[in-house]
């Protein structure tokens, strides 16, 4: 598949970020409904004086409630309208957008880039509590409380069984025709000094709803309902448990996007459209 930017226009690459709190998610709804995509299309529209909208293409679409502080889009704008305002864009984007809703670097982006095709991996950060008093309330619409005291190397020894590339049916919400073969290269769990436990979940891309089912799986480990070796049979079984909870969007953000070096971008671009098969044609690489 061709991605090539049309003559007469030039890709932009965005760096941006958003409290997910009042966004219906990144993409675009039909009934009006507020979005992190909709937004930024009308205020670009609108900076750039333009009768037509330019589509956003984003490195990771985020769900509803869930927030981004290295999210990276791109538009292809008419080469006219990109020597116009490439220079008083940015200043003029933070002029228009609301508050929660920042655009940090608008710069013409390389050969070959696509937001999301481009990109070879995705870190999020999944933050908890299990203070007995609750969440600090300056940070509660980014920590979520978990009202039962948590092991964090109980959950560190869970989570050794799902890095790598497994199918992960059993932690996604299926999509038709979408593959649910991922490569998770980190995850991990931190207990900070402010005494709130960060998860670092970092792969090559995401299935829908993978990560806070991921996280709702360790957080039973962690607070004794479930045996460490317990996620790792689940991710072998490849259904959905219903015990496998999918946590609240509120603590999960978008942390960062990893593209290659300049002269891989268009390779990656390629290699990312290529429908994944595991290569023992099983459903995962080994389990517990």
């Amino acid at each position: 598949m061709s991605d090539e930017v049309e003559p007469g226009f030039v890709r932009v690459r965005l760096d941006l970020s958003y409290d997910g709190k009042d966004f219906h998610g990144w993409a675009k709804q039909a009934g009006g409904q507020r979005t992190v995509q909709g937004d930024i299309e009308d205020a670009l529209r609108t900076v750039t004086r333009s009768s037509e909208t330019y589509e956003l293409t984003v490195a990771g679409r985020t769900d509803a409630g869930v927030h981004a502080r290295g999210q990276v889009a791109h538009v292809d704008l008419p080469e006219a309208v990109w020597a116009e305002h490439r220079d008083k864009l940015l200043r003029r984007l933070a002029g228009r957008l609301a508050h929660d809703v920042r655009v940090w670097r608008v710069e013409e982006a390389p050969s070959g880039f696509n937001a999301r095709f481009s990109a070879i991996w995705r870190r999020y950060a999944y933050r908890v509590t299990d203070t007995p008093g609750g969440v600090d309330p300056l940070l509660r619409g980014h920590i979520l409380w978990h009202d039962w005291p948590l092991d964090v190397d109980a959950m560190n020894a869970a989570a050794e069984a799902l890095v790598g590339e497994h199918d992960f049916a059993a932690y996604c919400k299926k999509r038709e025709g979408a593959t649910t073969i991922r490569t998770l290269q980190e995850l991990r769990w931190e207990r900070l000094p402010s005494g709130v436990l960060e998860a670092t979940v970092k792969a090559d891309a995401f299935c829908h709803n993978m990560v806070r089912s991921l996280v709702g799986a360790l957080l039973f480990v962690g607070d004794g309902h479930r045996p460490a070796d317990w996620p790792g049979k689940v991710l072998a079984a490849g259904v959905r448990d219903s015990a496998v909870h999918v946590v609240r969007p509120h603590g999960l953000t978008l942390e960062e996007v990893g593209y290659p070096a300049d002269e891989l971008l268009a390779a990656r671009n390629l290699e990312a459209r290529n429908k994944r098969s595991l290569p023992s044609g099983g459903r995962s690489g080994g389990c517990c």
